[in-house]
């Protein structure tokens, strides 16, 4: 599957004078930050891209710059001059061009800026990419913008909403019921609330995804010391593994294949501990049933009979789990309920097969030419699991499909032996 990362309403420092390509920058100097990004800055005034940070800012607060690196406390604001006067905090060296975060403040910028739009319309969907990562995103209207930037002819390209911000943390309920997927972005969210809080919210919005039946990634400096070490450090597995038994569908790496070292050490120590920690969790079937009835007082029909689906196969102790799914949308409600055993999505769609492989919790794809002959293929399935030995002969298989090869017809759980 191919994500598209949208660039979002970013902040950043400026350029250098004289050619320099970084600044050190003294504990208790002050720092004046300048809207007028053509100002080749210095240690002792810098460049902001904010036009608006003289008037969203106020004195007592403070300023992240290049990931917290430097932390600057603001002094005073002259809105006529277009400038914020600070205070340094730690001594730093920085480059150019810094992600600058403003903890606690509502910014005036545009989620989806023309960059953005531009990249989704003019790359995104040109190219059929499966997913649209959209980044800092604040309110569910934001994800309606996107919709409306893929038109319906690429509305199967599904939402991600990256929540990096304490704007986006209290508006969540609304972005989750619009948006397709969730993306526990903890770097950017780590600089906008208090970071002893950041596990909280990691665990409230893996939660609330997984009531809603919506995959949710874990993201952000994961195993950050194997950019530069062969070996992560004891926290950072744990990290990995507790993100696993928060309940999230996938966990990320970014710097760590980007730009890092030991890229293939990276995906593999990060694999065996996901494993790990799948293994140690009980079946969560009951937990999720419970909390979704608790929630909204009933089930969907699809959800019924995927409830009914992983229920069976918990009590017959089935390897595997068959979904005949022209959308996915079975696969998403099966994922829900977490089986322990692999689900396999038969399906025609090739983007619906790329939007559950590997993302979809435990979830698998078969890309079929046609869904006609449904028995057929789910008898080619069946001997591909005494293949690869996940099933034994006479073992028991939990099927779901519908009896007409159509998009929301599946109305049917029987099971076969292999």
């Amino acid at each position: 599957a191919v994500l598209l990362d949208t660039k979002g309403p970013e902040i950043r420092s400026g350029f250098f004078a004289d050619g320099a390509k970084s600044i050190n920058l003294v504990k208790g100097e002050t720092l004046t930050l300048t809207t007028d990004y053509a100002f080749k800055g210095s240690a002792q005034k810098l460049a902001c891209s904010y036009p608006s940070l003289p008037k969203s800012v106020n004195p007592g607060q403070k300023i992240l710059v290049a990931d917290g690196s430097l932390v600057l406390t603001v002094l005073s604001c002259d809105e006529a001059k277009g400038e914020v006067e600070t205070r340094i905090d730690n001594n730093a060296s920085i480059g150019e061009r810094k992600n600058m975060n403003l903890p606690g403040v509502v910014v005036d910028l545009p989620t989806l800026t023309e960059k953005d739009i531009s990249d989704i319309k003019d790359w995104g969907c040109k190219n059929k990419v499966d997913f649209i990562a959209a980044s800092f995103v604040r309110k569910a209207s934001d994800v309606h913008k996107i919709r409306e930037a893929l038109g319906e002819d690429h509305a199967d390209i599904k939402v991600i909403c990256k929540i990096e911000n304490l704007e986006g943390l209290e508006n969540y309920p609304e972005i989750l019921a619009a948006t397709d997927g969730i993306m526990v972005a903890r770097g950017d969210l780590g600089m906008e609330i208090p970071p002893e809080k950041v596990f909280l919210a990691q665990k409230y919005m893996i939660r609330e995804a997984n009531i809603a039946g919506k995959p949710v990634i874990t993201a952000t400096q994961m195993l950050e010391s194997m950019i530069k070490n062969p070996r992560p450090t004891r926290a950072e597995c744990s990290d990995v593994a507790n993100a696993v038994l928060d309940g999230t569908d996938c966990v990320m790496l970014s710097g760590e294949t980007a730009n890092g070292e030991h890229p293939e050490a990276a995906v593999s120590i990060m694999s065996r501990t996901c494993c790990e920690a799948e293994r140690a969790i009980d079946a969560l079937y009951q937990a999720v049933r419970n909390s979704t009835l608790s929630r909204y007082g009933h089930l969907s029909t699809s959800e019924s009979i995927a409830s009914s689906a992983v229920k069976t196969a918990v009590d017959i102790n089935a390897k595997a789990i068959i979904v005949v799914s022209e959308t996915g949308a079975t696969a998403r409600q099966i994922a829900k309920f977490r089986p322990k055993m692999p689900v396999v999505v038969l399906t025609s769609s090739a983007s619906a097969a790329r939007q559950s492989f590997g993302v979809l919790k435990g979830t698998r794809s078969m890309l079929l030419y046609s869904l006609e002959d449904t028995q057929g293929a789910i008898n080619e399935c069946m001997e591909s699991f005494k293949r690869d030995g996940i099933a034994n002969p006479g073992e028991a298989i939990v099927i779901v499909h519908g009896h007409t090869a159509q998009k929301g017809a599946t109305n049917t759980m029987k099971i076969e032996y292999a």
